[in-house]
């Protein structure tokens, strides 16, 4: 908000009011002429309706119904002073007329503030608001019957004078507490908070100014309305201030209902029991009044207390309701119902700390249910897995527990003897299973890990994950017990191509790239496309531990698949995204297993096609070894090159290093080893080879591309040996496709990706 300064209009009201007060402070110690208390009176309300009316300006209503309440107070002044000087009215006695127009101009502010939009509450918030206000009313009604009504009465004398001033005052007092209404509890809407605070002070003034009129009776050249409407006008400025400096910084957002426990019931309690023992030590003679006042506001704070403890009761059931779902939601899976690993893990820790007498946990997978899911979608697969789900709780025992832990892989605790439960399981799973409007028939691969002293949960999972996977090399619907021979490299390999085979239908693959550049600069020429694995369980994986193992199981041919595709595909939006600053060329690692497949090379040919990738484009990447018996392997890669597409020999160097087979195999581009770059600044053999390459590469027309490149150091000396493409952690380290597209050579000729 805008820092508060002292304006023309703010000067000019407080100048008014402070002459205003002044000149009443004389006036109660010798008389004072009247015409200027009155006179003042027609300063002080012209700058109110302007400072109102400029803050509407704005578009806020209600400082317009503000400006036309403050024009109905001052032609009210104006019909007091005339009859003040008239001689129609004495001292603090005002006429119907009068009345009339004081009350029209505090009926405009109660028309603007019913005009400002209100929060809605709830039935208990606005009846334990309406027992506030009433026990506020109960004991201002109290203090004002014991304190000021005695003389009120003797003032007054029952004339319509005296009623019409009763009516101004009730009426101030009315619009005071409203706006009371309006700020604590139905909100502001558009109109500033502060600022309507201010203005509710206005009616707080004239209520209690007007109050105490009868306490000048003796005083007929005065009145109090010398003071309180200049005194008003300034409350009215100050508050179109606020509004205007609001407006000017944008208003907050509406602040909520505070829940704090108001200290307003009770302080009434306090002051209306204050009162009673005052009037019973005093002997006055309207104790009775005063009584039964504290009698009713202590049962109005009473009832409040009770409608609170009830509503507060409520909220603490709604907040153990939300805390126990919320409790369930963090410890159970949304698709089944069933306990999660975290569940599971705490459960199986219990049931060791007991002893492992009769523990087993077993690891349940779903035979097949890649193909469910690809045949009739993943509705169906989802209603298939909540299904066996409630299949297996059924045959379940007291005591025991089963948890989903991903995909179609279900894990279970078991107590004492656990064939029979391992039995009842396999036979219901076995009887077709209703899924989504299909009758399916599921089988299951089970492995179990029973407990031994010493045992974790974490371990006992791992065991039953190892059995389960035995199990599944077995063949299908089979349930097996862990040993320790299950522990040896094969069965870790096997493990690792089963959730491989997994990986390749759940997304957990992707791809990264890192960028082959052009030497010294660094400007992105190509790159190559690297694989790479994060298991939902176990994290990252690193290719040296699934390469080989996708290898020896045969996977290596459906996992190349895929990163072919995904790598044109890739390649493909790119040259639409970067147009000519796209990488010129796109390398894919085949392994040897892929090129002895006859016809790979029309599988090339079809992802080509389907991905409308120009084959230029592509590079094939082969090791030495993966052709050096020519056969399938090099017929593949000559129909490969047939097609457009470049071949690159990886790691050319560390295998049988034959030189024939650049005759033979139809490379384009040589890869220098990194174990050959390492060493390339020292005078050595690693240098004289690479030195050694690079000539075979420009007699035999082959790119030659140094791998590994890791250092400064390393990268000029390949530049001055004639090296023009490199690729390494110097210049960039593998990267998402996205970051390819920002991929700008740093001003040193090299960028490292972090």
């Amino acid at each position: 908000m805008p820092r508060w300064r002292l304006t023309r209009t703010l000067a000019a009201s407080t100048g008014v009011d402070a002459v205003a007060w002044a000149w009443f402070g004389i006036g109660l110690f010798t008389p004072t002429p009247p015409a200027v208390g009155w006179a003042l009176l027609m300063f002080a309300v012209p700058i109110a309706v302007y400072a109102g009316w400029r803050a509407g300006a704005a578009g806020r209503t209600f400082w317009r119904y503000a400006s036309a309440g403050m024009v109905g107070m001052g032609l009210a002044s104006i019909a007091a002073a005339r009859d003040y000087f008239s001689g129609d009215q004495v001292g603090q006695h005002i006429g119907e007329v009068t009345a009339g127009l004081y009350v029209a101009g505090l009926t405009a502010f109660l028309l603007g503030l019913l005009r400002i939009p209100g929060a809605k509450r709830t039935r208990i918030e606005w009846t334990r608001f309406g027992l506030d206000v009433a026990t506020m009313v109960v004991t201002v009604t109290t203090f004002s019957w014991y304190l000021i009504l005695p003389r009120w009465e003797s003032w007054t004398q029952g004339t319509a004078a005296g009623a019409a001033s009763i009516v101004v005052i009730a009426t101030a007092a009315i619009i005071g507490m409203l706006a009371f209404v309006k700020v604590s509890f139905t909100g502001t809407g558009p109109i500033d908070r502060r600022a309507l605070y201010i203005l509710a002070m206005t009616g707080a003034v004239g209520a209690g100014g007007g109050a105490l009129a009868p306490l000048l009776a003796d005083r007929p050249y005065l009145n109090t309305g010398h003071v309180l409407l200049p005194t008003t006008s300034l409350l009215v400025c100050v508050a179109a201030d606020r509004q205007r400096r609001a407006s000017r910084a944008g208003l907050p957002a509406p602040r909520p209902l505070s829940r704090r426990p108001s200290i307003m019931p009770y302080t009434a309690v306090l002051a209306t029991g204050a009162l009673l023992l005052s009037a019973a030590a005093s002997g006055a003679g309207n104790l009775l009044v005063v009584a039964a006042g504290s009698v009713v506001v202590t049962l109005l704070v009473a009832i409040r207390q009770v409608i609170a403890l009830r509503d507060n009761a409520r909220l603490l059931d709604d907040l153990d309701a939300r805390q126990r779902e919320l409790a369930h939601q963090a410890g159970h899976d949304s698709l089944t119902g069933l306990a999660n690993r975290a569940v599971l893990v705490r459960e199986i820790t219990t049931a060791l700390d007991d002893g492992p007498a009769g523990v087993t946990v077993a690891l349940l997978d779903l035979d097949d249910f890649k193909e469910i899911n690809d045949d009739l979608g993943h509705p169906v697969g989802d209603a298939l897995l909540a299904a066996v789900g409630a299949r297996v709780t059924a045959q379940l025992p007291a005591g025991c527990l089963v948890a989903r832990l991903g995909g179609d892989e279900y894990a279970l605790l078991l107590r004492h003897e656990h064939a029979a439960t391992i039995a009842a399981i396999a036979a219901d799973l076995r009887r077709p299973v209703r899924a989504g409007g299909h009758e399916l028939v599921v089988e299951a691969s089970i492995g179990l890990a029973p407990a031994q002293y010493g045992d974790t949960a974490d371990e006992l999972l791992r065991r039953a994950d190892v059995a389960m996977y035995e199990a599944k090399s077995q063949g299908k619907g089979r349930h097996v017990i862990y040993h320790e021979r299950m522990d040896h490299r094969t069965a870790e390999q096997s493990r690792v191509a089963a959730d491989l085979r997994g990986a390749l239908d759940t997304d957990q693959l992707h791809l990264l790239y890192q960028p082959i550049v052009e030497m010294p600069g660094g400007e992105l020429f190509g790159v190559e496309a690297l694989i790479r694995w994060t298991h939902p369980a176990r994290g990252p994986i690193g290719p040296g531990l699934f390469i080989p193992a996708a290898e020896r199981t045969g996977l290596i041919v459906p996992l190349g698949a895929w990163i072919l595709e995904e790598a044109c595909r890739q390649a493909v939006r790119w040259r639409n995204e970067m147009g000519d600053a796209a990488p010129r060329t796109v390398t894919v690692n085949v392994s040897a297993r892929q090129l002895r497949e006859a016809g790979f090379a029309g599988e090339v040919d079809t992802v080509l096609r389907r991905t409308g990738l120009p084959p230029h484009v592509l590079t094939v990447e082969v090791t030495e070894t993966a052709v050096f018996d020519g056969g399938t392997a090099l017929d593949e890669l000559k129909a490969i090159a047939a097609l457009g597409v470049k071949i690159a020999l990886d790691d050319f160097g560390t295998g049988h290093s034959s030189l024939g087979l650049l005759r033979t195999c139809p490379a384009d581009i040589l890869k220098v080893d990194k174990s050959f770059v390492d060493d390339v600044t020292e005078n050595g053999e690693p240098a004289v080879i690479v030195a050694a390459l690079l000539t075979i590469s420009e007699g035999m027309r082959l790119r030659a591309v140094a791998e590994g490149v890791e250092t400064a150091a390393q990268a000029a000396e390949l530049h001055r040996l004639g090296y023009r493409y490199a690729q390494g952690y110097h210049y960039a380290r593998p990267m998402p496709a996205e970051a390819i597209n920002a991929y700008r050579p740093a001003a040193d000729g090299h960028r490292v990706a972090a």
